[in-house]
């Protein structure tokens, strides 16, 4: 039987909760109204979904001079490129900086601002890269990419976490397709739709890197990327770190530690998925190491 907390405890919850949403809207609310002093970003890190942007984030928001999403501040995206799309432009600039705060943050600390976003699902959808390219021509974009068999597993796990998943992962593969179907060409046809399947169920599909980088690739120029190997990151945090900054033109800084942020436990995977998944992606990550010129030393690649 489940047990109903006193009235009084009941209301104590719900009154925080009443105020923190009045003053969080009250707070997007200035950010609106003051959105035509609040400069675009200047970086996205577009993906890869469960390719370590979670950690990466809150590395870069610990450098003084990359301030936080602004009112959001517990998030690493707005997510108006594809989720928030209908709200509008002003909308999206409420949750940045001001010109005044950013000149402050520079006479403080000695350098130049750089503002940000991490959004994994930015890279993988139909429509973002357009219209990034047609709002922000000049952002850089930072791509984190991560053996796409270990991050198809890394994302099942995830899902099975967050209790949107029941089946197996093998199960999930098969059923993948199914899962999913018409759902890219909805988002094409339909700029406002949101679909929770095509960001949740999607562990095959998303290991196609160069298949979702490519409208990125068409429409922004080489120098406007870092392509950072998830294991880069993963094995040298503090190495991987430093070459972001380097990348946004950020002075160097020293932080103390790097934890890993979003980790997930559980068995291996096993060895029939491993080797299908492998096989099935070996085309794939060649053609990605021929177009951007990279290792990518994963387990697929013949010696």
């Amino acid at each position: 039987m489940r047990v109903v907390p006193p009235l009084r405890d009941r209301v104590k919850q719900v009154i925080p909760r009443q105020v923190t949403n009045r003053v969080r809207e009250n707070l997007v609310d200035y950010g609106v109204r003051t959105s035509d002093r609040r400069p675009l970003p200047d970086f996205l890190i577009i993906g890869t979904k469960r390719g370590g942007t979670t950690s990466l984030w809150n590395y870069l928001i610990r450098h003084p001079l990359v301030p936080r999403l602004f009112p959001a501040w517990n998030t690493k995206s707005s997510h108006y490129f594809e989720e928030n799309w209908r709200r509008g432009e002003a909308w999206y600039r409420s949750h940045f900086p001001t010109v005044r705060q950013r000149e402050g943050l520079e006479g403080r600390h000695g350098g130049p601002v750089r503002v940000g976003e991490a959004a994994p699902l930015y890279m993988f959808h139909p429509l973002v890269a357009g219209r990034v390219a047609a709002l922000m021509p000049s952002v850089r974009l930072i791509v984190l990419l991560r053996d796409p068999v270990e991050r198809a597993y890394s994302h099942w796990k995830e899902r099975r976490v967050n209790g949107v998943e029941p089946l197996d992962f093998a199960a999930a593969l098969a059923a993948e397709p199914e899962r999913t179907a018409g759902e890219r060409d909805r988002l094409i046809a339909e700029p406002e739709y949101v679909s929770a399947p095509y960001d949740w169920y999607t562990y095959r599909a998303r290991g196609r890197y160069l298949e979702h980088l490519a409208p990125w690739l068409e429409r922004f120029d080489r120098s406007q990327f870092l392509f950072l190997p998830s294991e880069d990151l993963y094995r040298d945090a503090r190495a991987a770190f430093r070459r972001t900054l380097q990348f946004l033109g950020l002075p160097p800084v020293e932080l103390p530690d790097f934890t890993v942020h979003n980790r997930t436990h559980s068995a291996p995977l096993d060895p029939a998925s491993r080797a299908e998944l492998t096989e099935y992606y070996r085309p794939h990550n060649e053609a990605l190491r021929q177009r951007l010129g990279l290792a990518l030393d994963w387990p697929d690649r013949v010696a």
